[in-house]
């Protein structure tokens, strides 16, 4: 029951003061404030994201230029979504006929231990 009255009471004096001219002014001021906050930090988030995202392309470009992978695809992040997509189902289906490989390699490898085995038994 005390806890009901405190309720409405705390309830009435919120309307009261929610209600006046200077609380509207408040709330105006501090809005205004958030928005002229908020409004430059999304442009700087996305400029230091675009500056990592530049950062990180570099790094893998020369990772690619140094290693065994082919040179073709520095620079393909400039492609457009459709090529991109088709690299990527390449590059997919060349995993899969590689694991494939993997598999049938090592099902012969075993098959030729078993093999040698029964010859020498």
């Amino acid at each position: 029951m005390l806890t009901s009255r405190s309720f409405t009471s705390f309830s009435n004096w919120v309307a009261q003061v929610a209600g006046r001219p200077v609380t509207f002014g408040i709330c105006l001021v501090v809005n205004t404030g958030t928005i002229i906050v908020t409004f430059p930090m999304v442009f700087l988030i996305q400029n230091t994201q675009n500056r990592d995202d530049a950062a990180i392309q570099a790094k893998l470009d020369e990772l690619i230029r140094v290693s065994a992978i082919q040179n073709v695809f520095i620079g393909i992040e400039h492609l457009t979504q459709v090529a991109l997509n088709e690299i990527r189902v390449r590059c997919e289906a060349k995993a899969k006929a590689e694991i494939a490989a993997g598999q049938a390699e090592a099902a012969a490898s075993r098959k030729a231990a078993k093999a040698a085995e029964m010859a020498t038994s």
